[in-house]
């Protein structure tokens, strides 16, 4: 598709891995996948989201620059993904990427939100400074910008509500290894 030049696409990814965390919070959720990353990236070599900092330690958490060469899609490399490619506006677009700038010079500043998980369960959002959960962090991005129009406390955000954004078509779900192995993305329109 051939974009306008105030027309830019964004990546919403969806994964399922088999870490702990990823089997815990499947178990209480009504979809298979339960981490969500956002990306400009077209090779998905820079996905930005919430996650473990160290793929081996599951208590190393916040904020995360995702690759899907490295890190925990290397350690699973038979994670399942969505990936949603996403319709947006230039303003939008830049707008998301300067934020999502800020959140990588400030890394140091942001946690993993782990109570905030108990919240969802609970139906209360437990909200704290410098500290989110991946669709959290992906919904508090998107809502900023407009390129979501519903309308839900961040700290009440799940995966599956992610499903209802606007302006999306599947770009690809199966395996990250089949993603690595070769899915073609007219990577033409992006400004890397």
């Amino acid at each position: 598709m051939n974009l306008t030049e105030n027309q830019k696409k964004i990546y919403i990814v969806f994964t399922k891995t088999g870490t702990w965390l990823a089997r815990t919070l499947k178990y209480f959720s009504a979809t298979k996948y339960v981490h969500t990353s956002i990306s400009f990236d077209a090779s998905f070599t820079s996905m930005y989201s919430f996650g473990r900092s160290n793929p081996n330690n599951p208590f190393s958490g916040g904020f995360v620059r995702e690759n899907i060469y490295d890190g925990v899609f290397k350690k699973y490399g038979k994670s399942e993904c969505l990936i949603f490619e996403v319709n947006v506006t230039k303003l939008q677009y830049d707008g998301l990427l300067k934020d999502v700038e800020r959140f990588v010079t400030n890394k140091h500043l942001y946690r993993y939100n782990f109570l905030g998980l108990f919240g969802i369960l609970l139906n209360r959002p437990l909200d704290r400074n410098y500290h989110y959960f991946c669709s959290q962090f992906v919904y508090a991005m998107l809502k900023k910008h407009g390129i979501v129009t519903f309308d839900k406390v961040p700290g009440l955000v799940q995966t599956i509500d992610l499903f209802e954004i606007d302006n999306k078509s599947i770009l690809y779900e199966g395996f990250i290894d089949g993603l690595r192995e070769g899915i073609s993305i007219d990577q033409s329109s992006f400004e890397f």
